[in-house]
């Protein structure tokens, strides 16, 4: 999986890296226990200082996204289905729904709009 990073966003370089990992972990491009790069190779590759990344691997390892291990790196965890959402996504989903009715868009196109989008990242 290759990470693109938008220099010019406003959203902090470590956020893009935690969010393109958690679509790449929903979408199936990343499956459990695949490695994922060490810090220090992801840094030199990108040009992002390691404490970025870091920041951005600590993210995901407190969210149980990955497992660190020093042998071993960082490596994509196998999830289970607790059916439980974390309150920063609830929130994050509240404010897009939002958005959306502000935009104008009824219920129905958002269930329509979240219907595609998830078969978007659908593993198949």
């Amino acid at each position: 999986m290759i990470l693109k990073f938008d220099f010019e966003s406003n959203e902090p370089l470590y956020m893009q890296i935690r969010n393109q990992i958690v679509v790449g972990i929903g979408e199936g491009k990343l499956k459990p226990g695949e490695k994922l790069p060490t810090i220090r190779a992801l840094a030199e590759e990108s040009g992002i200082n390691m404490m970025t990344v870091s920041k951005a691997y600590q993210m995901l390892k407190q969210e149980g996204f990955i497992v660190t291990d020093r042998r071993s790196g960082a490596i994509v965890k196998k999830r289970e289905n607790t059916a439980r959402v974390s309150d920063t996504t609830l929130k994050a989903l509240r404010i897009s729904f939002s958005e959306l009715r502000a935009a104008g868009l009824n219920k129905q196109e958002i269930i329509d709009l979240c219907d595609k989008i998830y078969e978007e990242g659908e593993v198949k």
